[in-house]
């Protein structure tokens, strides 16, 4: 809890930073790019987090490693580096496209359904939802089999469940009642 307020922190101040350099689009960028390099190399994820990596040497290592990012994310990595917080990293890049997403008024969750949806229906989903949401909503796909059908939206602390054993348990109660 404690290391993600400190990412929070730290994303904030990144956020702030490039939105007053103009830099949103190239730091945003660099740190999706970065997250790629951290789910793909596992070398890249130990270096990170190894404590006998002396600072100015991971410094070094990031500068030959992510050649082509912007000095404001190489200089930013290199103090979060020098503050200890390397292993931050990966979580102040989230942090930074969540108040990214807030800052655009985009409202992001998960839809979760037994079978990959088309568009259509993925956009008549959305268009049926977000009104009951302040901003733009946008849902990544989860497919899970052993859903029997209908779908579950989940976005922050709500959800919505629309699923067919969902139903089942409702009208299950009413004939109960």
């Amino acid at each position: 809890m404690a290391s993600t307020k400190s990412a929070i922190r730290y994303a904030t101040a990144l956020m702030e930073l490039s939105l007053a350099q103009g830099k949103v689009e190239l730091i945003e960028k660099d740190l999706s790019r970065f997250e790629q390099v951290m789910q793909t190399s596992n070398d890249f994820r130990i270096f990170l987090n190894s404590p006998v990596i002396r600072d100015d040497k991971k410094i070094a290592i990031y500068r030959q490693i992510l050649t082509d990012f912007d000095e404001l994310t190489m200089r930013f990595f290199g103090l979060v580096t020098k503050n200890g917080r390397e292993h931050l990293l990966p979580e102040i890049a989230r942090q930074f496209h969540r108040l990214m997403e807030k800052h655009r008024d985009i409202v992001s969750g998960t839809i979760t359904t037994s079978s990959a949806l088309d568009e259509v229906t993925k956009q008549t989903i959305i268009r049926k939802v977000s009104g009951s949401f302040k901003g733009k909503l946008s849902l990544k796909e989860e497919v899970n089999p052993s859903l029997l059908g209908g779908f579950i939206i989940r976005i922050d602390d709500k959800q919505i469940d629309a699923s067919v054993a969902s139903k089942l348990k409702q009208l299950k109660q009413e004939l109960l009642k």
